[in-house]
C-alpha cells in the first residue's frame, strides 16, 4: 500500500504539534552522446498532461511518455487492425463502465445464466473470464500464510517470521501515529465548525479569528498545517480516514494469522482441482479498484469525449478476478495463465507480484505455456524499491536467471518528470530481470462506477507495455510473441542518464543499468520497428 504524500507530510507536522501540545518514418531517438541534452520540463504540468502524461512524447513535449499520441496522429490513422484479445489477471472490472462497456470480451461459445459448460472448457457460464476468487476479497498476505501453517519445516518459515514481526510493528506503528493526527483534525474540524456554525469555512474565515481560546487556538493551528499540505481540515479528515480504513485492513486481514479469507471450497495445494469460483468478474465493492484501474490503461475507448483514453484502440479485455486485497494464490494466478490462453488471449497483464511463492512453478510452468502458445505476458516489477536480481519477486520466468519464456515482458515504473527523479521511488528494478520502463506515477483512468482517479504503481506501467503489445499485435498480427517482445524492448528509448533510485537521493544509477534494455518503452517507434519486420 503506498500512502498519499501529504498523508506523509502530516506525520512530520504532527510530531512538531505533539511535541508542542508508418514504415518509413524515423525511429526516435535520443542523443547518444548525452541525454541530458533533452531539455527538462520546468513547468508544472497543466490538468489536460496530467490526465494523459503517459500518451505524450519525451522530444516534443519533454514529459517521458510512451508516444502514443503521435503514433495514432502519425502512423496508425486510418488503418484497420486486427482486434486483439487482453487478458487483465487482477482484482475484478466495472464491466459496465462507461469508457470499458464497449471493450469487454464475451465469450461466443457460452450461453450465459443457463448453469451449463456449454463451451467444455471447464468453466460454467463464463461469458466476460472468470472469476477464481468466488465472493472472497480480503485475504492474509503469502508468508503470514506459511507462519499460519505451522509448518517449520518449510524453509521459507523462518525468514517469513523475521519479515511479520518486522511488518507488523511497522504497522502498528503507523495506526498509532495516524490514530493520534485522526483524533487531532477530526477535533480541530469539529471546534472550528461549532464556531462557524458551518463545515465549509475557508482558511481566510479560520485566520480572521481572534481569541484566547486554547482550543481554538490549537484548532487555527492545525488548520493551517494542513492548508500548508494543501488540504482543507474536512479534506484532510477524508484522506487520514482512508489512510486508516487502509492500516487496519492491513492489521486486521493481511497479517492475521488467524484469518481465512478462502470461500471457494477447493484445495489450494492441488492445481488439478479446478471448476472453482464463477463467471461474475465485477469488484464486489466500489473500493475493489485495481482490476478497473488496469484495464482502462489499455483500453479505455478512445476519444469518446468521457474520461480517459485507452493506450490501445482495437482489443478485448477479457476479465479475470483472481487478485484480492492481500497476496494472491500460485494457483489461481496458474490456472488464470491457462484460461487466459485456451481462450484466445494474445496478450496478459499480471499487475500482482510478492515475496514469497510455495508454488511458483506453478506459475512458471504456466507462463511458459502462454510462451509456447504464442502468447506475450507483461508482468509489474513490484513496488519495494528494490532490486529483484537480488531479492526474489514472483511470478517470474527463470531458475537462476535461465529463462523459461521468450515472451515474458516485466515493467518499471517512470515519473512524468524527465531527470534524475524520472524512476518512480517505489519501482523495483533489475538490469538482469526487469526489462523496461514505462509511465506508471500519477495515472489517471477508470474506477469503479463511472469514476475516474490518478493512482501509482508498476501495476500502471504493466498495462501501458500491454497496450503498446497490442497496438503491435493488432497492426502487425504476422508477427510471432517472442518478436513482439523483441519489437517493444528494442525500439523503447535509451536512456543513460544517471537517476536516483528507489527514493533514496543517496543511491543513484545509470539508468541503463536498471533494466536489461535500459530504455523506456515508446509505442510510435514500435510501431515503425514492427513495420520493418
Amino acid at each position: 500500500m503506498k500512502f498519499n504524500t501529504r498523508l506523509i507530510a502530516y506525520l512530520g507536522f504532527a510530531g512538531t504539534l505533539f511535541l508542542g501540545c508508418g514504415g518509413t518514418a524515423d525511429i526516435l531517438s535520443t542523443p547518444i552522446e548525452n541525454i541530458d541534452t533533452s531539455p527538462l520540463k520546468v513547468t508544472e504540468l497543466t490538468d489536460a498532461e496530467a490526465k494523459n502524461w503517459g500518451h505524450l512524447d519525451l522530444l516534443n513535449d519533454t514529459i517521458p511518455g510512451m508516444s502514443v499520441d503521435k503514433a495514432y496522429a502519425e502512423i496508425i490513422k486510418n488503418k484497420k487492425g486486427k482486434k486483439v484479445i487482453v487478458a487483465v489477471i487482477d482484482s475484478g472490472i466495472d464491466i459496465d463502465h462507461e469508457d470499458l462497456d464497449g471493450v469487454i470480451w464475451t465469450n461466443k461459445g457460452e450461453i450465459p445464466n443457463n448453469g451449463k459448460d456449454d463451451d467444455n472448457n471447464g468453466y460454467v457460464d463464463d461469458i466476460h473470464g472468470w472469476n477464481f476468487l468466488g465472493d472472497a476479497y480480503d485475504e492474509q498476505l503469502e508468508y503470514v500464510r506459511i507462519l499460519a501453517s505451522g509448518d517449520t519445516s518449510n524453509p521459507d518459515f523462518s525468514t517469513a517470521k523475521t519479515q511479520y514481526d518486522t511488518d507488523y510493528q511497522l504497522w502498528m506503528g503507523r495506526k498509532t501515529q495516524y490514530d493520534q493526527i485522526a483524533q487531532a483534525v477530526n477535533g480541530a474540524h469539529e471546534t472550528l465548525t461549532k464556531h462557524f456554525g458551518k463545515s465549509d469555512y475557508t482558511i481566510k474565515e479560520v485566520n480572521a479569528i481572534k481569541t484566547e481560546d486554547e482550543a481554538l487556538l490549537q484548532a487555527i493551528q492545525i488548520a493551517n498545517g494542513m492548508n500548508g499540505n494543501g488540504l482543507s481540515l474536512a479534506e484532510a479528515k477524508e484522506e487520514i480516514n482512508n489512510a486508516l480504513e487502509s492500516i487496519n485492513e492491513r492489521l486486521n486481514f493481511n497479517l492475521n494469522k488467524n484469518f481465512s479469507g478462502r470461500k471457494t471450497g477447493d484445495n489450494i495445494n492441488d492445481l488439478s482441482d479446478k471448476g472453482y469460483g464463477n463467471g461474475n468478474v465485477k469488484p464486489v465493492k466500489k473500493s475493489e479498484s485495481h482490476g478497473t484501474h488496469v484495464a482502462g490503461i489499455i483500453a479505455a475507448e478512445r476519444n469518446n469525449g468521457k474520461g480517459a483514453n485507452g493506450v490501445a484502440n482495437n482489443v478485448e479485455i477479457m476479465s479475470i478476478r483472481a487478485v484480492p486485497n492481500g497476496d494472491e494464490y500460485d494457483k489461481d494466478v496458474a490456472l488464470a495463465i491457462r484460461y487466459a490462453v485456451d481462450n484466445g488471449a494474445k496478450v496478459i497483464n499480471g499487475s500482482f507480484g510478492k515475496s514469497f511463492s510455495p508454488h511458483a512453478e506453478w506459475v512458471r510452468d504456466a507462463i511458459k505455456y502462454a510462451s509456447d502458445n504464442d502468447v506475450v505476458f507483461v508482468h509489474a516489477a513490484g513496488n519495494d524499491s528494490k532490486n529483484v536480481d537480488v531479492e526474489r519477486n514472483f511470478p517470474d520466468d527463470n531458475v537462476d536467471f535461465v529463462e523459461v519464456s521468450n515472451t515474458y515482458i516485466r515493467v518499471g515504473s517512470l515519473t512524468n518528470k524527465y531527470g534524475s527523479k524520472m524512476v518512480s521511488g517505489f519501482s523495483n528494478y533489475g538490469k538482469k530481470n526487469v526489462d523496461i520502463f514505462a509511465p506508471g506515477s500519477a495515472i489517471y483512468s477508470t474506477f469503479p462506477e463511472n469514476d475516474y482517479e490518478s493512482i501509482g504503481g508498476t501495476s500502471m506501467a504493466s498495462p501501458a507495455v500491454a497496450g503498446v503489445v497490442a497496438l503491435v499485435r493488432s497492426y502487425y498480427p504476422k508477427l510471432t510473441a517472442a518478436q513482439v517482445k523483441q519489437v517493444v524492448l528494442e525500439s523503447g528509448l535509451p536512456l543513460t542518464t544517471k537517476v536516483v533510485v528507489g527514493g533514496d537521493a543517496s543511491n543513484v544509477k545509470s539508468f541503463s543499468d536498471l533494466s536489461t534494455s535500459g530504455r523506456i518503452a515508446n509505442a510510435y517507434n514500435a510501431l515503425i520497428m514492427a513495420s520493418k519486420l
